[in-house]
Parts: structure tokens; sequence; C-alpha cells
């Protein structure tokens, strides 16, 4: 068998949880436009690039490798029989050939799972659309990454000029597997070092035992021997932080006026919290970053308190022409990164907070300064919980993995997500991106717009990126919720209109600055 890397216990979450009817990749469609003068084949230019900078992304080149009996996460391995061809598709966009056009097969193609025998990952070019652009939809497996991540292969993808950067070909030669005799030396010395040494969290997690890195019985009852100790090693030298945010969190929960955030953070049932079909609708809008950037400051608060007030009022104008809008606020789930400035390894390195985002305040000003105070009680509540969920998201257990495939395909065809009441209403993140203008095989980027997952009890997910001086939103939903999203991304520039239009000077003070 060949050496791999074993999936981390959140990231295999993401393979166990997925479902036909649930997809667990996310992705993005990008617009391109290519210069006057081009007379290339934008396609065979962009497919050789990316084959000139695999080896900078290992994990566009490494396929899952399951366990005997799925009793353990399976691991990445190389995949000896890689095929670029079986990634990056010319992909046909039929009349008139617009991003409208181009939107819909999006959300169609986002609908289909992976092939979990190759590579999780693959690129569609849709050439031919109109003003000289180019589409670019891609879909990568949420198991082998994050937002974060994500941000990382963009600079593996894109240049800062219309000149592709050289990039060094890989150096020769591959290292050897371990030998039996050089696991049993390496794990004799990491037992010495671990006993010559004081337990503290530092040195609890520098500790490494040696791993097999192989599929058999043997070497998975090895490995995760090898991994429990080190795991309990950890949480002992983690102990006086655990401790602290244990502390910190029955403390919170203690507080009167914690009490009351809690209770702002249960969902009322929608329309949106219903089990979804295998069918999704995609859209997408853009607004300005440095306009959006200002009406934060005017309101006192941050770039993502003005994203989800745009969610809001965007999500509370649908529910209000259906006459479906609760009396009570609905909540978003929002990720926020763990992800250390500098790590761009391609994992999940997340956790998230539940926020009230004020769909029952009718004034879009006070619907901000709410979502402004609601977000920061949040991110007070979920503070305690960012130290320990280092310690609690990689918990792995001989046996887990096929048990936690039955209770979620139990989930999704139960139904259950009908009846229960939804954790959250909706999914709104926010990720940052580059600021200077990007390239791909000669064609300027004009933008990205995130296509991310709808799940069974909140089928609408809107997920932000930013890129130069625009914030790139991307609508994704289950088709049997709304088959139309466009008509939601559509109210959110009258959205951002009445925001700005309620942080405005009045009239009579700028006739006064006037004079």
């Amino acid at each position: 068998m060949a050496d791999g890397k074993k999936l981390s216990s959140l990231d295999a979450s993401f393979l166990y949880l997925e479902t036909p009817e649930m997809p667990m990749h996310v992705g993005s469609m990008a617009i391109f436009r290519l210069p006057d003068d081009y007379k290339g084949d934008f396609f065979e230019d962009f497919k050789a690039m990316i084959v000139s900078r695999l080896h900078i992304a290992p994990i566009l080149k490494a396929r899952l490798e399951k366990a005997p009996l799925d009793i353990d996460h399976p691991s990445w391995v190389e995949d000896d029989q890689f095929d670029i061809d079986r990634h990056i598709f010319r992909a046909s966009l039929p009349q008139p050939r617009d991003r409208a056009t181009l939107e819909r097969i999006v959300g169609w193609a986002h609908a289909k799972l992976l092939n979990r025998a190759r590579p999780l990952w693959e690129f569609y070019v849709f050439e031919g659309m109109k003003d000289n652009e180019v589409g670019l939809y891609s879909k990568m497996h949420h198991a082998a990454i994050d937002g974060g991540a994500g941000a990382a292969l963009t600079s593996m993808i894109y240049d800062i000029s219309p000149i592709p950067r050289k990039i060094e070909p890989p150096a020769a030669g591959s290292k050897p597997g371990q030998e039996p005799r050089d696991i049993a030396a390496n794990l004799l010395d990491s037992y010495q070092q671990l006993f010559s040494q004081s337990l503290d969290a530092s040195a609890a997690k520098k500790l490494q035992l040696p791993r097999t890195g192989k599929s058999d019985i043997g070497s998975i009852l090895f490995d995760n021997a090898m991994y429990q100790i080190e795991s309990a090693v950890r949480f002992a030298g983690n102990i006086p932080t655990v401790l602290k945010s244990v502390s910190d969190v029955l403390a919170k929960v203690a507080d009167p006026r914690s009490r009351e955030s809690l209770v702002s953070m249960v969902s009322p049932p929608t329309m949106l919290n219903k089990s979804i079909s295998s069918e999704r609708s995609f859209a997408g809008v853009s607004i300005p970053l440095s306009r959006a950037k200002a009406l934060a400051k005017k309101a006192g608060g941050k770039l993502n308190d003005v994203v989800l007030a745009l969610a809001s009022g965007v999500v509370r104008r649908y529910l209000l022409q259906y006459g479906t809008l609760p009396a009570k606020s609905l909540t978003a789930a929002v990720p926020i990164s763990l992800r250390e400035e500098g790590n761009t390894e391609a994992n999940n390195q997340v956790f998230g907070m539940i926020c009230a985002i004020a769909t029952n305040v009718d004034d879009p000003k006070a619907r901000l300064e709410a979502i402004i105070a609601q977000s920061t009680k949040s991110k007070e509540m979920s503070h305690p919980l960012r130290a320990l969920m280092p310690q609690v998201s990689n918990i792995s257990m001989l046996g887990a993995p096929i048990m936690v495939q039955i209770l979620a395909l139990l989930y999704s065809r139960s139904n259950l997500s009908d009846v229960l009441p939804p954790a959250a209403n909706i999914t709104v993140s926010n990720v940052p991106g580059p600021r200077q203008t990007l390239y791909a095989a000669g064609a300027e980027l004009l933008h990205i717009f995130p296509v991310s997952i709808s799940t069974h009890g909140q089928a609408l997910n809107i997920t932000v990126q930013s890129y130069r001086d625009q914030l790139d939103f991307g609508f994704i939903v289950g088709a049997n919720i709304i088959p139309y999203v466009q008509v939601m991304c559509d109210m959110l520039p009258e959205e951002f209109a009445a925001l700005e239009a309620a942080y405005a000077p009045p009239a009579s003070d700028i006739k006064v600055a006037a004079e």
C-alpha cells in the first residue's frame, strides 16, 4: 500500500456527512476577460499552466484511500494514475452565452458529486462568452480545503501580471517509505524525548510519534494507537488552557446578560429550513468594497456586520413577499477561521458562531446597529470555545466513520430537518481576497463568485469574497426551496442602496456644506 496522510476528524466529517442530496464540495465561478489581441487557445493554455504548477499544491494529485471496513479515517495518497484530462474540461455554454446562463449551469454542475476514485477537484472552462469573457467553474471537496487554504490555492493558480510567472519544476526523487526497524527506532526516540522533558503545551504540541502511513489492518491499529498516545499527551499538556476555557464558558452561561444572548441565538423555523433536493440554484452579484467599508465605519462596526445586514435585508424582503417572515429574528451561522497567519496547509481549520441578524427590524439603520450589537455578543460567547476547538476537532475513534455515515444517511432520508428546530436559518461567510488585479494564462480576472454548500435544514448559503474594490456575493440554495435564487440576488443592490441612504447626511447638512 502507498504511504499516505490520514485525514483529520474535521476534514473526514465532510466525507461522512455527504449524501446525493448534500454534496460537500466548495467552489467558485470566476469571470475572465481575454486581451483583445489574444490569438491562443485559452483552455489549452490554462490547462498547461495548471500542469506546470501541480507540485505547488500536492493535494491536487492526492486521492482517497479508505481504511478496511471504514474502521478509521481515510488517507490522502498520491494518485499514480493521475490524468489532468479527468479534472479540467472544456465546457459548452448555450446561447445567449451570458452570465445568467453560466450561473444556471454552475448551479446544475454544483449538485453533482465528485468521483472519490480520483483527486477530489474539477475545473470547467466556458469560452465564447460576450465581451471576450471566459467563465471558469471550479469545485473541490471540503475535506481537502477551507476558505483559508482556498486563498493559498488562489496564489498558485493566479499571477499578478498578464505574463505567467515561471515556476521551478519539482525536485527529482521522492522520500522512501520507512522500514519497520526505522519506525521502531523513531518510536523509541520519541518516548525518550517524551520522558526527558517537562510536560507543557509547547512540548506536547511538538510530540510526533512515528506512523506507518499504510492502510492494512495492522498498520491502522498501530497508527491509531500512536495517535491516541499523542492526543492524550497533548490534552494533558493543554489541561490549564482547557480548564480556563471551560470556566469561561460556564461563567458566560451563568451571566444573566449572556442568557439573553443565548435566547437570541435560538432560530425560528422558516421555509428555508427544510430538507433539500439534489438540485441547486446559483446566482452572483457584486457591490463596491470601499463603499461597504465606509458604511461599516459610519455604523461603528466591521465589514462582516455590513455583509450580515445585507443578507438579513435580502432574506427579510424575500420572506415578506411570501408572508412567511417570523416575528422572531432569524439567525446566521458564521464560520470563523482558526488558521494562523502564513498557514497554507490544505485542510480545515475553522469553527463557527450563531448570530441573530435582526430580520424583525424594519429600519435598515436600526437593523445594522442591532446586528453590530448581536455579533459582538456572539463573538464574546464563542470566544472561550476558540481555544477548545483544536482539542476536540480531531477526536478519533475506531469504527466511528461507518457509524457517522449511517447516521448522516438516516438523517437525510428521514427528512428530520423538516421537523427539528434549525441550528441556524442561513449560512453567511466572508472570505478575504486579494486587492490587486490577478491573471490566469494571460486573461484578466474580473470576478470570483464563491459557490458553497447547501445543507438539510439550512438551504441558503451566502458566501462573499473580496477582490480588488468589490465584494462578490455567491448565493447557492436547494432548488426545491428557491427554484430561481436570482430573484433574491437581485434584491441585494437595493438593500445596499437603502443602507447607504440610511447613513447619508441630511439634505440640509449637504446644502450648508455647499454654501
